[in-house]
């Protein structure tokens, strides 16, 4: 059974940062795109940033580049992504996922999801 579990969120003052963890098991990670989505009270789930399975390259929407950074570590089978110069906006659930298929920005491509961690930036 695969289980993808979040830790790292919390609650932090506008211009901190944190580090989100995700940790996989019962998939094999190296075949895996691992990827970031988040969402806010009313909002849709929207992607963050990730990193693909072969090249490792990383990958980020627009509002968290130069921000945000994404890495994993095959042999511990973790993600975890950075998070420096945060802002209010960046308040919501941070959700891991995990996809052996292309399109990693695309939640529909994803069939396995973590529980969520809260990330709150208080201004």
């Amino acid at each position: 059974q695969v289980h993808l579990v979040e830790s790292g969120g919390g609650l932090v003052q506008a211009g901190g940062s944190l580090r989100l963890s995700c940790a996989a098991s019962g998939l094999t990670f190296d075949n895996n795109n691992i990827a970031w989505f988040r969402q806010a009270p009313g909002k849709e789930r929207e992607f963050v940033a990730g990193i693909r399975k072969i090249f490792r390259d990383p990958y980020y929407a627009d509002s968290v580049k130069g921000r945000f950074t994404v890495s994993r570590d095959n042999y511990k089978s973790t993600v975890y992504l950075q998070m420096d110069s945060l802002k209010p906006e960046d308040t919501a659930v941070y959700y891991c996922a995990a996809s052996a298929y292309p399109g990693i920005a695309d939640p529909n491509r994803y069939n396995y999801w973590g529980q969520g961690t809260q990330v709150t930036v208080s201004s």
